[in-house]
């Protein structure tokens, strides 16, 4: 009777917390078997959100989740019990709650009047809707490593629908027309009410508390050894017929050096690279410090393990220009619901059931969006807590004269209150804490066939990437979805499991989805 092998993964992210779930419940690996070492205080990576009424809340960012699009999420999440509602697992409450706050935004693009732009058409030109269906068409070998520029005319990046699409999405004119082409075919549900994003659901809470938490106390209670404050600095590893087999590694915890050996028939994960590595905080006196990735240690490990091994990926190609994959995020925690009164009034939507209120004059290109409250278990009903982002941070602001990148907290809400025409004072006791992220769109950088490795790469034994940079035809990246996907696919493989990944749905083959996209794009 073979022995069940140990199994190592390293981050704590998303990714690896789906892949110890899906080992014990497909797998029947014992979790006792499994550690996930992260090198944060706290589990769930980019799915952070941490805070309190008296310092202020913070979080990265929200990622968008539909019920279309996330097979492998809600394959995972029925499975694991909420921690709100006995009986309940979290697909269930999530659903339960969609049902209560269906999304249907009234105020999606606001102009320089302050008014909001009726979205009746797209606004395609001929020329726009040819080009738009050639690049829909061009196969990825052909795209290769081109920009959306490169497919794309000028008069396009002025279109409402690219207003709409590039930021529910975060993309950038520069970025992969590979990428691109994804998001069209697999949001293609979307693109006839884009402008109402009827089509995204919402967790109850922040998605650290919503889905982080309750996979990781039900990761807790089946053993799953837990690690933070574990840095993992190095591999050790050899190469026996053609194949790399990891057989240690060098971590440092609580600044003090251990090694783990990781025997014959153990398994290692890693999460290669991090869409928030080098992350920094401001608040509403100082502007966040310009880290890279020298200040930090989320590349290092899969630059090392790429070099003379190209079916590894190739790292260079999304971390090599912070200027082209960076933006900027703010958290604001208010103690007075005026603003949120007139946003209300504003909008007609109540907090929950809007979307990204996106400013389309700003010079940084600034949305901010009001979630159901509370946002966070411990947030008094008192307090209320929104979130924005810039896609254009490097950009002098239309009401603030210097860059966001240069600016604090405070003068963010002075940059948000010009934009509204909304007396400053509205916002004189908040809290904003600023956020840059030099890699966040990262993953969207214009690449290569073979950049991305694939979840168990050729070449390796007992080695599997996950994360937002490995390979996955059909799927898109930036999502919650790809970073499961990853992991069930890993695991399965690795593993040997005899149960099918869910497929990828196919929605752009609907004849009637073609027809409700076709009748959008000639409105």
């Amino acid at each position: 009777m073979s022995t069940a092998p140990r199994v190592y993964l390293v981050g704590g992210g998303i990714g690896s917390l789906a892949a110890a779930a899906f080992m014990i419940r497909d797998g029947h690996l014992p979790g006792a078997n499994i550690s996930i070492l992260e090198a944060a205080p706290v589990l769930g990576g980019s799915l952070d959100g941490a805070g309190d009424p008296q310092t202020g809340y913070s979080m990265r960012g929200g990622r968008m989740v539909t019920t279309e699009n996330y097979e492998c999420t809600w394959d995972l999440y029925k499975s694991i019990p909420s921690l709100q509602e006995d009986g309940q697992s979290v697909f269930d409450e999530t659903m339960a709650f969609n049902e209560k706050h269906r999304s249907n935004a009234l105020a999606r693009l606001i102009d320089r009047r302050r008014a909001k732009v009726p979205v009746k058409s797209m606004g395609f030109s001929m020329q726009d809707r040819l080009e738009l269906l050639k690049l829909s068409r061009t196969d990825e070998a052909t795209l290769a490593a081109s920009c959306i520029t490169d497919w794309l005319s000028p008069a396009f990046f002025e279109t409402t629908f690219w207003y709409l699409w590039s930021t529910t999405f975060a993309f950038q004119p520069w970025h992969s027309a590979v990428e691109f082409k994804r998001y069209l075919l697999r949001f293609i549900l979307e693109f006839s009410r884009i402008e109402t994003l009827a089509g995204v659901k919402r967790t109850i809470y922040n998605q650290h508390d919503s889905l982080v938490l309750p996979l990781q106390t039900w990761l807790d209670a089946q053993g799953v050894h837990l690690i933070p404050d574990c840095t993992v600095t190095g591999l050790d590893h050899r190469t026996e017929d053609g194949q790399l087999i990891v057989t240690g590694m060098d971590c440092l915890r609580h600044g003090a050096r251990e090694s783990i050996c990781v025997k014959h028939g153990d398994l290692v994960f890693i999460q290669n690279a991090s869409m928030t590595d080098a992350s920094s905080l401001g608040s509403m006196t100082s502007a966040p410090a310009k880290l890279t990735k020298a200040q930090s240690n989320g590349w290092t490990l899969w630059e090392a393990l790429a070099e003379g091994r190209p079916h590894f990926g190739n790292p260079a190609a999304f971390n090599s220009c912070i200027a082209q994959s960076w933006w900027e995020s703010f958290t604001v925690t208010l103690k007075d619901p005026a603003f949120f009164d007139k946003m209300l009034d504003f909008s007609g939507n109540e907090p929950g059931t809007g979307g990204l209120v996106t400013f389309k004059d700003s010079n940084w290109l600034m949305s901010i969006v009001l979630a159901y409250q509370p946002h966070f278990l411990n947030q008094p009903a008192d307090v209320q807590v929104f979130w924005g982002y810039s896609l254009f941070p490097d950009r002098v602001g239309n009401f603030v004269p210097k860059a966001m990148a240069e600016c604090n907290g405070a003068e963010i809400l002075q940059e948000l209150c010009g934009h509204l025409r909304f007396d400053s004072d509205i916002l004189a006791t908040a809290n904003c804490i600023p956020c840059r992220m030099p890699y966040l769109t990262s993953m969207f950088m214009p690449r290569h066939s073979g950049d991305r490795p694939l979840p168990v790469p050729q070449g390796s034994k007992n080695l599997a990437f996950i994360s937002q940079f490995v390979e996955i035809p059909d799927d898109c990246v930036f999502t919650v979805e790809y970073s499961v996907r990853a992991a069930q696919m890993a695991v399965y493989e690795l593993l040997g499991i005899d149960r099918e990944v869910p497929p990828v749905t196919p929605h752009a083959t609907s004849l009637t989805t073609r027809f409700r996209t076709l009748l959008k794009a000639f409105k």
